[in-house]
């Protein structure tokens, strides 16, 4: 896994034996183990890594009103029993914009507005809940309802 892993000299100094991973890739979930030996004494711990994920269709930057799929998976075993989307730390309801089916999220005419952090919660049958954001970038049009712009003669006009 080198060079995206790491371990603290110092800390480990300190008895923190800490392994850094940077960036997480979906295969490095799993169940990783440390083994520390000193003055003839061993102390082991275990640790798993889940790895939950983000990802949109068609990828990101994405066009105004054309319709787009955010899905979320994660490594948890258990059996998923409710996903909710967060559009800004606001819960995004069901509708005929939004669909929501599977982990997977639809919008079917995104526009500028939709753009910024997207948050998928996953919610298992052992109470685990996991979640994570994902930053959206929609290309478009961000102007005027009416896009009829005046300007005098002579001026500069945006």
């Amino acid at each position: 896994m080198r060079p995206r892993v790491s371990l603290q000299d110092a800390a480990l100094r300190r008895g923190n034996f800490s392994l850094r991973i940077e960036p997480v890739r979906s295969g490095d979930a799993g169940l990783y183990e440390a083994q520390v030996t000193h003055n003839m004494v061993a102390q082991r711990c275990q640790v798993e890594l889940g790895i939950i994920t983000v990802t949109v269709s068609p990828p990101s930057p994405v066009i105004e009103n054309e319709p787009l799929l955010l899905s979320c998976n994660s490594s948890h075993q258990a059996n998923l029993l409710e996903t909710c989307w967060f559009h800004s730390k606001h819960q995004v309801p069901t509708s005929r914009t939004f669909c929501s089916l599977h982990g997977a999220l639809s919008i079917l005419r995104p526009s500028v507005s939709d753009a910024g952090s997207w948050s998928c919660q996953l919610r298992y049958s052992d109470n685990e809940i996991i979640s994570a954001t994902y930053n959206l970038q929609v290309l478009g049009f961000d102007g005027p309802v009416n896009p009829v712009v005046y300007a005098a003669a002579g001026s500069a006009a945006d």
